[in-house]
């Protein structure tokens, strides 16, 4: 066969040869695909969980912050028929005050946070619970002791209250700080004041 046109005999073998058909870009079996679905299905279910334990992580302190100040508060209203002295009776009103206007101010928090009471979780309530104070404060109430026992453990439980107030300031920001500093500015007077009768006496 002559070569046609300048073509060597390669070069025209090379024209009728059959072409080889092209590979499109993406060649994906059903399989990948399943595979492909599978791997995406599985990051999106990782990311919800990581989402969800850091949604937790945020919420966690204003949970405890809300079983605390229920403690704190269940504590207080309950001494005040017990409290013979009139000075501690007194921080004791200015006390409770202060505790069901910081309970109402930290609804509105916990709604922007999507938290509800009634589901905080028993772990925080278990840890929060004021139920060894009352054991205790019955026993001094027993043997006429009430006061000073009183004092000493709402000094304690006061002081939890506001280290919790104080390290969840540090990071908060917007509407939830100005919550925290403000219930902060408001406490460290009384628990001043409560440290101090249960010092003197």
């Amino acid at each position: 066969m002559n070569p046609q046109n300048g073509q060597t005999p390669v070069d025209y073998l090379n024209q009728i040869a059959p072409q080889a058909p092209k590979k499109p870009l993406f060649q994906l079996s059903i399989g990948k695909v399943v595979i492909i679905g599978l791997v995406l299905i599985a990051i999106v279910i990782i990311l919800s969980v990581v989402m969800g334990a850091l949604n937790s992580d945020k919420k966690e302190p204003w949970q405890q912050l809300s079983a605390r100040l229920d403690t704190t508060s269940t504590l207080s209203s309950g001494a005040t028929p017990h409290i013979k002295s009139s000075q501690l009776r007194s921080l004791n009103s200015d006390l409770t005050l202060y505790l069901t206007n910081t309970t109402r101010d930290l609804s509105d928090i916990l709604e922007a946070k999507e938290i509800q009471t009634s589901k905080i979780p028993p772990s925080i309530i278990d840890s929060e619970s004021g139920d060894a104070i009352v054991a205790e404060l019955e026993d001094a109430r027993l043997n006429n002791v009430y006061d000073i026992t009183y004092a000493r453990e709402m000094s304690y439980q006061l002081s939890r209250l506001v280290s919790l107030l104080e390290h969840m300031l540090n990071s908060a920001q917007g509407t939830a700080k100005e919550f925290l500093s403000t219930a902060l500015e408001n406490i460290k007077p009384l628990y001043t004041s409560i440290q101090n009768y249960s010092a003197v006496k």
